[in-house]
């Protein structure tokens, strides 16, 4: 049975650009839609019928793409997006594409054919990459503000996101407050959105306190990245160490214990995000919370929004620093 990845590897372009032609055909480049037509007939690929229901809005389902279905930020985001969609009587088809960027522009374009619309959590593509994907998509961004043509946030894809922003400031401001003058920030990945927006946050928060803020570096947002920061935060010379997420920070701890550095006696550590996890490690993690579960029902209502007709506005939400047992006052003395 021919399928829409047949088209695509037989065509030379993607599925995204397949499904675009044969359902959207005035958004595609005349010599592509040539293309990809003839390709199509040649092989004898039928498009689904289902799929072409979907597109009329008369499937019920909506898809979602998230990064990294094993890191509990996005499972919790899954589990309330998909409770409000059932809800409202839809049904979710659920992709992950395992951190990589290269693979979510043929993810979108296979949900797209078979859902009447998206929510797509934090991908990590460029804007231009996709801005193209998503063209004719009718789709919400969680965790993600996508650029317009002229530079403004695209209209078309509306965000649902936290205050990233402030959630570092509430960071440094407590810090400071222990005492903490010399702080490092484990960063993730560079191809992160909120990862970029955390990092600036704490370059300002930093400056307006005259704390030095020392980058350790971009790591995975896994437990094994975690690892490898907390070697560098123990060589630099830092009081106090903010993770890019809490799986990170979770092996900063692992590590630091490892190493016979007391927690937060020696080095404070601190996460962003309140997985659940955090509260199961000793000492449980201070951390910004991030009301996870909130962004994923916001983002189907936004979705549900523009598919009925109305309109959608981006919507940013507040975010809360969670204080426990991993920051505690500046050490007496430098860490070995």
């Amino acid at each position: 049975m021919v399928t829409v990845h047949d088209v695509a590897r037989a065509a030379g372009v993607s599925i995204s650009t397949v499904s675009r032609a044969l359902s959207n055909p005035e958004r595609v480049a005349a010599e592509t839609l040539e293309r990809v037509t003839r390709v199509a007939a040649e092989l004898g690929y039928r498009p689904n019928q289902a799929a072409s229901g979907l597109r009329m809005g008369r499937t019920h389902a909506v898809g979602l793409l998230v990064p990294d279905l094993e890191n509990p930020y996005f499972a919790t985001v899954t589990k309330a997006v998909q409770a409000r969609a059932r809800a409202e009587g839809y049904e979710v088809f659920v992709a992950d594409s395992d951190e990589d960027p290269d693979v979510e522009a043929e993810l979108i374009g296979a949900l797209a054919a078979r859902t009447d619309g998206l929510v797509v959590a934090s991908p990590r593509t460029g804007d231009a990459e996709l801005r193209a994907a998503l063209a004719g998509v009718t789709a919400v961004l969680a965790n993600r503000e996508l650029a317009g043509t002229s530079g403004a946030v695209s209209p078309e894809a509306p965000c649902v996101s936290v205050d990233d922003a402030d959630g570092v400031a509430q960071v440094l401001g407590h810090l400071y407050a222990l005492g903490h003058r010399k702080v490092g920030v484990a960063a993730g990945p560079s191809s992160s959105w909120s990862g970029g927006r955390r990092v600036a946050g704490l370059k300002a928060a930093a400056e307006q306190r005259d704390v030095e803020l020392v980058e350790l570096g971009t790591f995975q947002p896994y437990f094994a990245g975690g690892t490898q920061a907390a070697d560098y935060a123990l060589a630099s010379g830092v009081t106090a160490v903010v993770a890019f997420n809490d799986l990170m920070a979770l092996g900063i701890l692992d590590r630091l214990r490892h190493r016979g550095v007391d927690v937060p006696g020696e080095m404070s550590v601190v996460g962003f995000d309140d997985v659940q996890l955090a509260t199961l490690v000793s000492p449980a993690l201070t951390t910004v919370h991030a009301p996870l579960a909130r962004l994923g029902r916001r983002a189907v209502d936004l979705l549900l929004a523009r598919l009925r007709g109305g309109t959608s506005a981006s919507s940013e939400l507040p975010v809360e620093l969670t204080i426990r047992g991993s920051t505690g006052p500046v050490p007496a003395g430098p860490v070995n």
